[in-house]
């Protein structure tokens, strides 16, 4: 019978456990110089609270040094210091259990729910890439890796629209975004009958323009789902065209008729349902206001639309060292590859752009600086332990949260950590550089080094199987590639 791997959250979770019924007060430790002598801390403070004068009971204090459980660390020793009650676990033990089961701490902590269904929807994808924005571009990267982390949970995700325009494709491929194609829109006759029914008696029979089938009032709706909602209160009405039942149509289209290898029993079969679907639309600010009129209008011209649409907005974008304000994505693209080339023209010498072996090298390496800029701020920290336990160890936990989206709570909005990858494969890179400066890894051929030198080389292996799948959410290629 295999062994449970260790998880951070089973241990945490025994920990507070132990300490009977209350508000968790145990911490994991991430600072080196707290590490050099504890990996848990139930600080002073919090002790306070639940017990008298801080003091923990000696049974409980027992029962901490014996904790035991499915997927709990064992424990050293566990006993009161000045910051609080300080537990440190038995490191070569967790060493033994992690590095003999390394691909485990590559796959999500929590497994998905069956069925679970998310269609996501990204409307900057409907543009030609020289009109593609900055913010617009960002939230390309967010659509594209919040698929790449749910897929990665188990969860069955449908992506529109899928791109007709050949200069877009080419361009998602140079950025290494795996998105759908089509060769025809989605019929919206049905649509747009439904509208002309409702519009009629709005253009008071005056003439309208080319492709606007009239005016839709939208108050009543947006009354109806609440200020709570998040609706902008200036959503009166609408101006329904030809476009936006196209992209309705594609959308319900999608909703209502899953691929084929999607997910067993669900493949199109409207019967299926749009409660068991969330929709999330992923905008950059300067498109929600469209967002919502679009969300609303699917709404109020399809009996049934789905009841889970959230919208998760994306901020704007600076770029550092830019020459102007107003870059195109396939400007940007460029602006970084120039930097990149020259970068490594500084470094190697020579002309190295116009090399064939380094074209894809220069490539991924611009594209992970694009993403990382996109996606993340950068932080900073440190040693072998503290590789091991500040990031193999939590890993499949950190893999659950970048799939978490809460569609449960109120309102319009939604919000993914989709900037939680980026900054593990920071500090990750930070703490292996580290590592790998001050740590004689190979060392000298000694029989007596051989030992230390294999549990090393296990490390190593844990750090590359964590860094690639990692990597591999954000759409980039191992670093055997590059």
């Amino acid at each position: 019978m295999a062994t449970r791997r260790l998880g951070v959250g089973e241990t945490l979770g025994a920990l507070n456990a132990a300490l009977g019924p209350g508000s968790p007060v145990w911490i994991k430790e991430t600072r080196t110089r707290h590490l050099r002598s504890r990996d848990f801390l139930a600080p002073h403070r919090a002790l306070q609270a639940r017990f008298d004068d801080g003091q923990v009971p000696e049974h409980l204090l027992h029962a901490l040094a014996c904790l035991q459980g499915p997927g709990v660390a064992p424990v050293l020793r566990c006993a009161p210091t000045p910051a609080g009650l300080s537990l440190q676990l038995q490191r070569p033990a967790v060493f033994e259990r992690v590095l003999s089961a390394v691909a485990a701490y590559a796959t999500p902590a929590l497994p998905a729910l069956p069925g679970q269904r998310v269609l996501l929807h990204c409307p900057a994808l409907r543009s030609s890439p020289c009109a593609l924005r900055l913010s617009q571009l960002r939230t390309v990267l967010v659509a594209d890796h919040l698929a790449r982390a749910l897929r990665a949970h188990g969860v069955c995700v449908r992506l529109v629209p899928a791109v007709q325009d050949p200069h877009m494709l080419t361009f998602l491929q140079q950025l290494r975004v795996d998105w759908p194609a089509a060769s025809e829109r989605a019929s919206s006759h049905t649509l747009r009958s439904h509208a002309l029914e409702e519009v009629t008696s709005a253009h008071d029979g005056r003439t309208l323009s080319p492709g606007i089938l009239g005016r839709l009032c939208l108050k009543e709706l947006v009354e109806e789902q609440g200020r709570t909602a998040g609706y902008d209160s200036n959503l009166a009405n609408c101006l329904v065209t030809e476009d936006l039942l196209s992209v309705l149509a594609e959308l319900q289209e999608a909703l209502w008729h899953w691929p084929e290898d999607s997910h067993p029993g669900l493949a199109g079969s409207p019967d299926t349902g749009t409660d068991s679907c969330l929709v999330v639309h992923v905008v950059s600010c300067e498109e929600e206001f469209q967002q919502q009129k679009l969300d609303l209008l699917w709404r109020k011209l399809v009996d049934k639309a789905p009841l889970r649409q959230k919208h998760l907005i994306c901020g704007p974008v600076k770029v550092a060292g830019a020459p102007g304000p107003l870059m195109t994505a396939p400007e940007y693209y460029k602006f970084r590859h120039a930097q990149v080339c020259k970068a490594s023209a500084l470094k190697h010498g020579g002309d190295l752009a116009q090399d064939p072996a380094w074209t894809e090298i220069f490539g991924v390496l611009s594209v992970a600086t694009i993403k990382f800029e996109m996606l993340s701020t950068a932080p900073q920290s440190q040693g072998e332990w503290l590789l091991l336990f500040n990031n193999i160890l939590p890993f499949p936990d950190l893999l659950s949260q970048t799939a978490m989206l809460d569609c449960t709570a109120p309102g319009l909005h939604i919000t993914a950590r989709t900037e939680m990858m980026c900054k593990f494969l920071v500090q990750l890179s930070m703490d292996f550089s580290s590592y790998y400066n001050r740590v004689h890894i190979l060392g000298e051929p000694r029989p007596h080094r051989f030992g230390q030198m294999f549990v090393r080389l296990q490390l190593l292996r844990a750090v590359r199987e964590v860094l690639h799948t990692g990597l591999a959410m954000l759409g980039l290629p191992p670093l055997s590639h590059i």
